[in-house]
């Protein structure tokens, strides 16, 4: 997550190659299964990427948001989208069609760079989770989950001061670091308890961020 590193020509790029859509909460911009037949620059809002299992089960990939690319992937190489995208909150995007989006990579050696580099970064960020999920705790797991997302993607929150709201409910962050709802409701009260985070209708305010980063690193 936030990995991009667009330079303004090149995100101007993207405009002029595509055009400007918005989403609002709830619905999804890509669907698991559906055809490679575009991809969207995120410029504004939030985006959660999730996959079903065979057991009904929903993970939630990653969250994407300004600056940030979807769908690119299954552009590259042609194939059915492998995830969900959908709007956690009203979003603003280009979406470029898969023609243009290819053609952009072979007429701008840095765009292919830059998207190349944050596949990458995508790569290791999935690598590192799956590896950390079999060795550390369901509460330090919860924990990793919260601090990435509060220092990418949070919001800041005027009481208390310094406080950075996580737009995403119990499920999704069972979803996102792969543990049960129910140890997410346990991790969440010790939190709590200890005077780390606030939670409130689908939303939880991180308030100490050194002391999550501790809790994530137990």
């Amino acid at each position: 997550m936030g990995h991009e590193h667009f330079t303004p020509d090149e995100l101007l790029y993207f405009r002029a190659a595509g055009r400007v859509r918005s989403w609002e909460r709830g619905v999804s911009l890509m669907r698991e299964g559906g055809p490679p037949d575009y991809v969207v620059l995120v410029l504004s809002g939030l985006a959660k990427v999730t996959a079903d299992s065979g057991n009904g089960y929903t993970s939630v990939l990653a969250l994407r948001g300004p600056g940030e690319l979807v769908g690119e992937l299954s552009c590259l190489d042609g194939t059915r989208r492998s995830a969900t995208v959908t709007a956690l909150e009203r979003l603003e995007g280009v979406s470029v069609s898969s023609e243009a989006f290819l053609r952009l990579l072979n007429t701008h050696a840095s765009l292919t760079l830059a998207v190349l580099r944050s596949v990458v970064a995508r790569l290791r960020d999935s690598d590192t989770m799956r590896t950390e999920r079999g060795a550390r705790s369901s509460r330090s797991m919860l924990a990793r989950v919260l601090l990435d997302t509060a220092v990418r993607h949070g919001e800041p929150v005027d009481d208390p001061r310094g406080a950075l709201a996580v737009r995403m409910n119990q499920q999704e962050l069972a979803g996102a670091a792969g543990v049960s709802r129910e140890s997410v409701v346990r991790s969440l009260r010790a939190m709590q308890e200890a005077g780390l985070v606030t939670t409130s209708r689908g939303r939880t305010c991180v308030l100490d961020l050194a002391e999550v980063r501790r809790w994530a690193e137990e």
